[in-house]
Formats: C-alpha cells, sequence, structure tokens
C-alpha cells in the first residue's frame, strides 16, 4: 500500500509543493510547528531511518542539500533551523515514509 506521501507525489492528494526533482520533493508541512515548516520527502519508500542502506546514500544527501538550499530561499538560512528526522513510534514517526522536517523562521527552544 502505498504512503500518503507517495499519493502526494503521484498528485492523487493535494499538497503545496515547494521543490521536486528526480530524488525528493519538498512540501509545506499541513500542522506547522514554526513560520516556516515544511517537509523533504524522498520519492523511494523507506519506512524509517533503520531501513536507509548505503544505495540510499545519494538520496538522503540531497534531502539535506534541498533543505538547506530551501531554508536559504525562504530567508531564515543564516538566523538558523532545525532538521528533524523521527524514526518509529517512540521517535514520534507518524508517516512511515522518511521525511525530513525542516523548522525555522523563529527562535526555537532547545530539544534537550
Amino acid at each position: 500500500m502505498a504512503s500518503i506521501f507517495t499519493k502526494i507525489v503521484q498528485r492523487e492528494i493535494p499538497a503545496e509543493f515547494l521543490y521536486e526533482d528526480e530524488q525528493v520533493f519538498a512540501i509545506k508541512d499541513i500542522n506547522p510547528v514554526a513560520t516556516h515548516h515544511f517537509l523533504v520527502i524522498p520519492k523511494k519508500e523507506i519506512a524509517t531511518a533503520n531501513d536507509v542502506s548505503k544505495e540510499d546514500s545519494e538520496t538522503i544527501a540531497n534531502m539535506y542539500a534541498v533543505a538547506t538550499r530551501l531554508a536559504k530561499d525562504h530567508g531564515f538560512a543564516d538566523s538558523g533551523y532545525r532538521l528533524v528526522m523521527n524514526c518509529n513510534e517512540h521517535g514520534g514517526q507518524e508517516v512511515f515514509h522518511i521525511h525530513l522536517h525542516v523548522i525555522g523562521g523563529n527562535q526555537l527552544g532547545s530539544m534537550v
């Protein structure tokens, strides 16, 4: 069964796209926790961070490159932002198709 993110990239479910290439896409988060909150998602379905393989390294690097590019494009790269990838239930993962949260635009509190 296809994940919600696969359905989004296949245009079966609407979303606000910010970026797309052959490996990844970025959309606005539907429940933002900051002024800027978007998701960078691989087109390949990878359930959790535990399932990332060496063959996925180029895609994972591209996710981070896209995240930093979008932070720059949206004007909050220099002031700072948070990159988060949750893993499994106790890590807060709700959709089992990895995705990188890019959160910024205002002061974020410490996570530790």
